[in-house]
């Protein structure tokens, strides 16, 4: 299992693909791949105002508000309320999605993966044992609000609010010890 912090203040900011706002990329397969020929992606944005989403056809996105109050999601005319209480929200990147803020910017994190080639699960984690899928290929795991030690084969990685560890390779079992709450990611090929 090999195990690589990446902290969030080393991640470069670029437009998004609609020039709309800001992202910051924390990984993407092929390394070094745009945003029309990635398998997967993870990354940061910054949306600091109400406007339309970039479309990704062929991608399965989720979408986690990691700062600030949320942001009303209508996509395809269904709406949907992304906050504190409930942050999180998947789907498919070809829909015609606009946000509206609902009190100043957020950043959310955001995991998108290429249909038919990979697909990934998201969930929140605590203090304790996270046990990782067995088809699980790439990991990365975000401190929301709060610091985390991560122990991964006997070695301690610390990791500060919305820095990421990224492990790569088969790992069932994962300490966490630290306060608050954290996003799992599992990215897995597509086998379907």
């Amino acid at each position: 299992m090999r195990a690589r912090v990446i902290r969030r203040h080393d991640l470069v900011r670029v437009p998004w693909k609609n020039g709309g706002g800001t992202t910051a990329e924390i990984a993407a397969f092929p390394e070094g791949s745009g945003f029309e020929t990635f398998g997967w992606r993870v990354s940061m944005a910054d949306v600091a105002s109400d406007g339309p989403f970039s479309l990704f056809p062929g991608i399965d996105r989720t979408l986690i508000v990691v700062e600030g109050e949320g942001i009303a999601l209508d996509l395809e005319g269904v709406s949907y309320l992304l906050d504190r209480d409930t942050p999180k929200l998947s789907f498919p990147g070809d829909d015609v999605t606009a946000g509206r803020l609902l009190s100043g910017p957020i950043r959310d994190l955001n995991v998108m993966t290429r249909r038919g080639q990979f697909r990934h699960r998201t969930r929140f984690a605590e203090s304790g044992v996270a046990l990782l899928s067995e088809d699980t290929d790439v990991a990365f795991i975000v401190p929301l609000d709060g610091s985390f030690d991560i122990t991964v084969d006997s070695a301690i990685h610390s990791l500060g609010v919305l820095d990421a560890l990224r492990l790569d390779g088969t790992q069932d079992l994962i300490a966490l010890s630290g306060t608050g709450r954290a996003i799992l990611v599992e990215i897995a090929p597509d086998l379907s």
